[in-house]
């Protein structure tokens, strides 16, 4: 379980002082598929960045299963991200000298995973493991990205408007297979998206405006990938 208590973060100083976040709690249990919807600029990056602790608050805490990560050395929060967590993000961040099998050993390598041939397949990447990222399009190099943080096995998953690069064809895909390891494979996903129709496919929307949570909101029925519009 994720439990956020008093969540407070400013950027800037002086009179460029900015409180981005405004005391958010949030509770999230194991194996739950959470989307945080909000416009530009409501703090929703930020709270997934302070969540998945690659940033710290200026106040509050975050507990998982009990252990408040804000009090973590550097190191320490380093080597909690290593053995917890993935990341998927809009930009892709790959190494441009590596290639797709290599960029996405590196997700694997960290959990001792040798069988990330098979998530590059599912994304659809068969039979591209020794492209480099400047010979694959923006959405394939997005599903690359995708890859290496599924091949880590992360018990969390989170996701900054992971399919913003990509066609809706490929965007479906993506989060069926997202929604699917979520459901057998017991992992915890949270999505920060703009887009209303990717909250269909969640158990619980999380509505967040100018740093404070509006709403918590459970779905009755998680929607597939190819039920929602787009």
């Amino acid at each position: 379980m994720i439990l956020a208590k008093e969540i407070r973060k400013f950027y800037g100083s002086g009179e460029n002082r900015q409180e981005v976040l405004k005391g958010v709690d949030l509770t999230v249990s194991d194996g739950e598929f959470v989307v945080i919807l909000g416009a530009s600029g409501s703090g929703k990056s930020t709270l997934l960045n302070i969540l998945s602790g690659l940033e710290r608050a200026d106040s509050g805490s975050v507990f998982y299963d009990g252990t408040d990560i804000s009090r973590l050395s550097d190191s320490e929060l380093t080597k909690f991200r290593k053995a917890q967590v993935g990341f998927i993000f809009q930009q892709y961040y790959l190494l441009p000298h590596l290639t797709v099998e290599k960029n996405v050993r590196m997700g694997a390598d960290l959990a001792g995973n040798k069988n990330y041939a098979e998530v590059i397949e599912a994304v659809g990447l068969a039979g591209k493991g020794k492209k480099y990222p400047s010979e694959l399009s923006g959405g394939e190099q997005q599903r690359v990205a995708i890859a290496r943080a599924l091949a880590k096995k992360p018990k969390v998953l989170f996701c900054d408007e992971p399919t913003g690069a990509l066609d809706e064809s490929t965007g479906r895909q993506i989060l069926d297979y997202l929604s699917k390891l979520q459901k057998r494979g017991g992992i915890t996903v949270m999505m920060v998206t703009h887009n209303q129709n990717l909250a269909e496919m969640a158990d619980t929307v999380v509505k967040l405006n100018s740093g404070r949570i509006l709403e918590v909101q459970k779905n009755d029925r998680q929607k597939s990938a190819f039920e929602i519009g787009w």
